[in-house]
């Protein structure tokens, strides 16, 4: 899949779009989702044209794809969530739900979790 630079999370980082910043560096801008799923709910996006997982660990050099892991482990330090425990999640293509075409992950925190999935007998 093509990448397409009118999604919003392109817009975000064009500051075309405001956002709630929480942490940026220059691999990754982190924001606080306007529609959390718990108390802490804050996307990490990569700052380049990279559609999923896939596609940034084709593309792009090593140590950016290691700076941007670095900047989501940083995110969870700025919101001082490291001790309680939280999680991060990335949806991948259109079985795991993607919805914007810009490879995100989700860091959710603030509360029991709960478990990941239900288990598939």
């Amino acid at each position: 899949m093509a990448y397409d630079d009118s999604n919003i999370f392109a817009k975000i980082l064009r500051g075309e779009i405001p956002c709630k910043k929480v942490y940026e560096d220059d691999f990754a801008l982190a924001f606080h989702d306007i529609r959390p799923l718990a108390p802490v709910h804050v996307l990490v996006i990569p700052k380049g044209p990279y559609v999923s997982l896939e596609d940034m660990s084709m593309k792009a050099p090593p140590a950016f794809v290691g700076g941007f892991f670095k900047a989501v482990a940083e995110t969870a330090r700025v919101l001082n969530v490291v001790e309680s425990g939280y999680r991060i999640l990335a949806n991948i293509g259109t079985d795991a739900h993607q919805e914007v075409m810009h490879f995100h992950v989700h860091l959710f925190a603030g509360r029991p979790l709960g478990g990941m999935l239900k288990r598939v007998d």
